[in-house]
C-alpha cells in the first residue's frame, strides 16, 4: 500500500507491504522500493509476528564505527542505491519462518520543487507479484487552490484505468488506485505478472497579484513566492562547449543538436557567443553579438561544424568566457537591466593546462567576482560532479548531470529552458520586525519563470496576529516590491483536516529545507563556515529523523540473522556504478504486420498485409496537386460482398479511421475512411513532397498535424501533432516520441506503456507501440513506428465526425464537401470523387 499526503507542497509518503510465508520452511522476504532522490527517509520498521524491529538513525561516523564488522562484510552497501535519474532504491531482506507474517513500513518526505511551471510527485509501483490488496492513496491539499492536475503512468492500461479515480475541488485532490486481482491479471495478460512502473502526479497552484502565499501551522510558516506575468529580462549568455576527444561520437552529435535548438530559442533582445575548447579554447566571435536571425543562423552553421578531438582545458575556456563578458561590460555594451551568465558543458576532468580542480575553482571565482552566474552541466559519469557543483555554487549557479542516453539533447534543452527566462534578480525577503526567527535562506540572486522561491521559519512566541512580508527585487529596468500578509489564526485553521495533514508537517518542512540549504552551503563555504553548516544540518537530521548524507539508519533484525545493516543516502558522485544509462528512444516496436493479437485487438493486422499485397490494387489515378506541397493519387477499395480490404477498420478500436502506412509493404501510405454511412476507404498515395507537409489542420478542434515525407523510402521521417487546448506538442520519429508541455520535454520509447491524463487530453501507448491521442469531442490521432525505422511512421485517425467544416490540409481536405459522383460506365472499378467542387478519377 502506498499512502501519500501532500500538504502545501510537502509530501509525506508511507509504503506498507505485508508478507505471509505459506511454505513449510523458512523463506527470505525482500522489501524492494524506489523513492525520489530528493526525498529523505524518516523511518523504516519490520513487524515480525508482532515484534517491531525499528530502524535507528545515527550520525554516519558513529553508525559505521559501531557496526564496523557489518560494514567490513559489505552488508551496508546495498540498502540504498541510485537506480536512475530521479530515484533511489531501498532494499532489505529478512528470513521469515513458516506461517509467520512480516510487515514492512518505509516512510520518506520531500518538498516538491516547482520546475517549468509544475510540481511533480513521483511514486513507484512495484509489488513484484499479484497483490490482493494493492492500493495507492494520494491526498493533496493546497490552500492557494489547485490550478490544474494531471497524471501519468508507465504501467496503466485500459483495464487498470477503471481502478483509478481522481477527484478534485478548489483546494484538494484525491487520487485512488485500487485494482482487483482480476484487473491486474487482465492488464498484464499473464496470470502471475505483477505491475511495475511509475505513477506521476503533476500540478500547479493559483497565484495572487502579490506573487506570494504565506502559510502557517503550529508555530511555523512557509512563504512561497512565484509572481506571474513578469517580463523576461534580456540576457547575455556565453555557451562554453567541450569538444575534446572524449566527446566524440554520439555525445558531440547530441550537443550540436541541442545547441542548434537552444540558439533558436534565444530572444532577439539577448546577446550571446560561443566558446569551444579542447586542448585550447576558441571563441566564435570577438565579442558578444545580438541574437538576430542572421547571427543565430550563422551560429547554427558554426555549431554544425563542431568536431571532437584533443584534451580538456577547462581553466582557459572559463577565463576566456569571463574576460569576454568583462570586456563587453567595460565597453558598456551590456544592455541596462540585462542578466549575464555562462553555461559550461563538459564530459571529463581537466587534462590540459591547469588541471588542479581547486586551482580552477579559485581562478574562476576570482575572475567572476560575484558579477555573473555560472551553470555547469556534466555529460555522463566520467566527470567529477563534485568539482562542477562547487564551481557552479561558488558563482551563484547550479550544476546538473546530463545522462548519456538517446535523449541527452532533450536534457540539455530542458535545462536551458529552466534558466532561459530570468524575471527577477537580487530578491530579498523581509518580515515583520521581531516576528520570526531561524529563517531559511531569504536572499536569492535570480528568479526564473516557472520556478519558485521558498522561505520558511519559526514564529516568535509573541508574534503579531498578522504576519507581513515584503519581497524586493529588480526586474527589467526597474525595482519592484511585493507585499503579502497572512492572518495567523486563520492560517492555523486551514490545516486541521487529518485526512490531508500529517503531524507537525510545517515544522518538518522547515527542517527539511534548512538541511538541504545547509548541505548546499557546505560545498562553497570556507572550511570554518562549512563545519558550522555541517553541524547544524547534522543536528537537525538527528532531531527530525532524516537519513541525509550526514546520517545513517541502522536496520535491526531478529536474533540469529544478520544483526545490522546500514542505510545511507547516496551522493551524486558515488552513483557511477549504480546508475546505468536508461535507454529512452532506441528500442523498436515489433513488426506489427503479420502478428495477430487477441480478438478485437487493434493490432490484428495479418489480413491487412495479405489482402493489400494480393488485391491487385496497383493502378493509380491522375496525380492530384494542391497547395499543400504534395502530389497525391487516389485509389478506392470497397466491396459490400467481401470483408473490407483493411481489416482493422472493422475493429471497434479503429472504426472510422484513417491510416498512414509506408509503401514498402506495397500499400498506400494513406488510407482514409470517408465520411458518411458507406465506410468507403480511400487510398491516397503521396507521389511528390517538398519539405514538411500540413497533413491536417482544424482551428475549431485546435489540432494541427504536420509531417516530413520521404518519397524514396515511402514513409514519414517525422509527424508532429500540436494541440491548442491543452497546449501540447507531440513529435514522433522512428526512434522515439517527444511530448512538450510547459516548455518541458518528455521522451518515450516505442512500446513503453504510457497512460497520461491531462485536462482535455489523454495520451496512451501500449506494449505494441500504438500511441493514441484522444479527448472529449476530439478527433483521435494514432501514431505507430514500424520495426524497421527506415520504413517510417504510421498515422491513423478515428472519431473523424468531430472534424469541423474548417478542416484543411493534405488529408484534411477529404473531410469536407466530399461525394461520389454518379457514373454511367458499366465498369464500377472507375469512380469519380468530388472534393470541394473538384472532380478526381479514382481506381478501384
Amino acid at each position: 500500500m502506498v499512502d501519500s499526503k501532500v500538504s502545501s507542497r510537502f509530501a509525506h509518503t508511507v509504503i506498507t507491504s505485508r508478507v505471509v510465508n505459506r511454505a513449510d520452511e523458512a523463506q527470505e522476504a525482500i522489501f524492494d522500493m524506489e523513492l525520489p532522490k530528493k526525498a529523505f527517509i524518516t523511518n523504516f520498521s519490520m513487524i515480525i509476528d508482532g515484534v517491531t524491529y525499528p530502524g535507528n538513525i545515527k550520525e554516519k561516523a558513529a553508525a559505521q564505527e559501531q557496526y564496523s564488522a557489518a560494514v567490513a562484510r559489505g552488508e551496508s552497501a546495498g540498502l540504498v542505491k541510485a537506480t536512475g535519474r530521479k530515484t533511489e532504491q531501498f532494499q532489505v531482506s529478512v528470513s521469515v519462518a513458516p506461517a509467520a507474517k512480516v510487515t514492512f513500513e518505509l516512510v520518506y518526505e520531500e518538498l516538491l520543487k516547482r520546475q517549468l511551471g509544475v510540481y511533480e510527485l513521483l511514486l513507484k509501483v512495484r509489488p513484484q507479484q499479484l497483490v490482493k490488496h494493492l492500493q495507492m492513496d494520494i491526498h493533496i491539499f493546497e490552500p492557494q487552490g489547485i490550478r490544474f492536475l494531471e497524471t501519468e503512468s508507465t504501467f496503466m492500461t485500459n483495464e487498470l484505468a477503471d481502478a483509478l479515480t481522481v477527484s478534485q475541488n478548489e483546494t484538494k485532490a484525491h487520487i485512488l488506485f485500487k485494482p482487483t486481482l482480476s484487473q491486474q491479471q487482465k492488464s498484464s495478460g499473464q496470470q502471475d505478472k505483477a505491475l511495475d512502473g511509475n505513477f506521476i502526479v503533476r500540478y500547479d497552484v493559483n497565484r495572487t497579484l502579490s506573487g506570494g502565499s504565506i502559510q502557517i501551522e503550529n508555530g511555523y510558516f512557509v512563504h512561497y513566492f512565484a509572481p506571474e506575468d513578469l517580463p523576461t529580462m534580456p540576457k547575455n549568455v556565453i555557451f562554453v562547449i567541450d569538444k575534446s576527444g572524449s566527446m566524440s561520437g554520439r555525445k558531440i552529435e547530441q550537443t550540436r543538436e541541442a545547441l542548434i535548438k537552444i540558439l533558436s530559442d534565444l530572444s532577439p533582445k539577448d546577446q550571446f557567443n560561443l566558446i569551444t575548447f579542447s586542448s585550447g579554447a576558441t571563441q566564435w566571435k570577438p565579442s558578444l553579438v545580438p541574437a538576430s536571425p542572421e547571427n543565430v543562423n550563422k551560429a547554427k552553421s558554426y555549431a554544425t561544424g563542431i568536431q571532437a578531438a584533443g584534451g580538456t582545458n577547462i581553466n582557459d575556456a572559463m577565463l576566456m568566457a569571463v574576460k569576454l563578458l568583462e570586456s563587453t561590460n567595460q565597453a558598456e555594451l551590456l544592455p541596462e537591466g540585462s542578466i549575464s551568465f555562462i553555461i559550461l558543458l563538459t564530459d571529463g576532468d581537466p587534462t590540459v593546462g591547469e588541471t588542479n580542480p581547486t586551482s580552477i575553482q579559485k581562478n574562476v571565482r576570482e575572475a567572476i567576482g560575484g558579477q555573473y552566474s555560472l551553470f555547469c552541466l556534466g555529460f555522463g559519469f566520467d566527470v567529477s560532479y563534485a568539482f562542477l557543483e562547487k564551481l557552479a555554487l561558488d558563482n551563484g549557479g547550479l550544476a546538473r548531470r546530463i545522462y548519456e542516453d538517446s535523449d541527452s539533447a532533450l536534457q540539455l534543452q530542458d535545462f536551458y529552458q529552466e534558466v532561459a527566462n530570468p524575471v527577477l534578480t537580487k530578491v530579498a525577503f523581509q518580515y515583520t520586525s521581531n516576528a520570526v526567527e531561524e529563517v531559511t535562506q531569504d536572499n536569492f540572486r535570480l528568479l526564473f519563470k516557472g520556478s519558485e522561491m521558498v522561505v520558511a521559519g519559526k514564529l516568535r512566541d509573541k508574534s503579531p496576529d498578522v504576519l507581513s512580508a515584503r519581497v524586493g527585487g529588480k526586474m527589467y529596468m526597474q525595482n519592484i516590491t511585493f507585499q503579502t500578509e497572512s492572518n495567523v489564526a486563520k492560517q492555523e485553521e486551514e490545516f486541521q483536516s487529518p485526512k490531508y495533514i500529517f503531524h507537525n508537517f510545517m515544522e518538518r518542512l522547515w527542517a527539511y529545507l534548512t538541511i538541504q540549504q545547509q548541505l548546499e552551503q557546505m560545498v562553497s563555504a570556507s572550511e570554518a563556515d562549512s563545519q558550522a553548516f555541517k553541524t547544524r544540518a547534522l543536528n537537525l537530521s538527528l532531531k527530525y529523523n532524516f537519513v541525509t548524507p550526514l546520517t545513517s539508519m541502522v536496520i535491526t533484525k531478529p536474533e540469529g540473522q544478520e544483526q545490522s545493516q546500514v542505510a545511507e543516502k547516496p551522493v551524486e558522485d558515488a552513483i557511477v556504478h549504480n546508475a546505468p544509462p536508461i535507454d529512452v528512444g532506441v528500442a523498436r516496436s515489433p513488426d506489427i504486420l503479420g502478428q495477430r493479437g487477441p480478438p478485437g485487438d487493434p493490432h490484428d493486422f495479418p489480413s491487412y498485409s495479405s489482402r493489400l499485397r494480393n488485391s491487385g490494387d496497383s493502378a493509380f489515378c491522375k496525380p492530384l496537386s494542391e497547395p499543400w506541397r504534395a502530389s497525391v493519387s487516389l485509389r478506392w477499395s470497397y466491396s459490400p460482398s467481401t470483408p473490407p480490404i483493411f481489416a482493422p477498420l472493422t475493429s471497434p478500436h479503429l472504426r472510422n479511421c484513417a491510416l498512414v502506412v509506408p509503401a514498402s509493404i506495397q500499400a498506400s501510405p494513406v488510407l482514409l475512411t470517408l465520411p458518411g454511412p458507406s465506410n468507403d476507404t480511400l487510398c491516397v498515395d503521396i507521389k511528390h513532397s517538398q519539405g514538411p507537409m500540413n497533413l491536417l489542420s482544424d482551428p475549431d478542434q485546435g489540432i494541427e498535424v504536420n509531417g516530413q515525407y520521404d518519397t524514396k523510402k515511402a514513409g514519414f521521417h517525422w509527424i508532429k501533432v500540436t494541440f491548442k487546448n491543452p497546449q501540447v506538442q507531440v513529435l514522433a520519429s522512428p526512434e522515439h516520441v517527444v511530448v512538450t508541455r510547459n516548455r518541458r520535454n518528455s521522451a518515450y520509447k516505442w512500446k513503453e506503456t504510457l497512460f497520461s491524463v491531462l485536462p482535455g487530453l489523454k495520451m496512451t501507448m501500449d506494449k505494441t507501440g500504438l500511441l493514441l491521442l484522444s479527448g472529449p469531442d476530439k478527433v483521435t490521432i494514432g501514431l505507430l513506428s514500424l520495426d524497421d525505422p527506415g520504413k517510417g511512421l504510421l498515422l491513423f485517425l478515428r472519431d473523424t465526425d468531430h472534424f469541423s467544416s474548417h478542416v484543411n490540409g493534405t488529408l484534411g481536405q477529404f473531410y469536407q464537401d466530399v461525394s461520389w459522383e454518379m457514373t454511367e460506365v458499366a465498369d464500377d472499378s472507375q469512380r469519380t470523387l468530388r472534393v470541394q467542387g473538384k472532380d478526381f478519377s479514382v481506381t478501384r
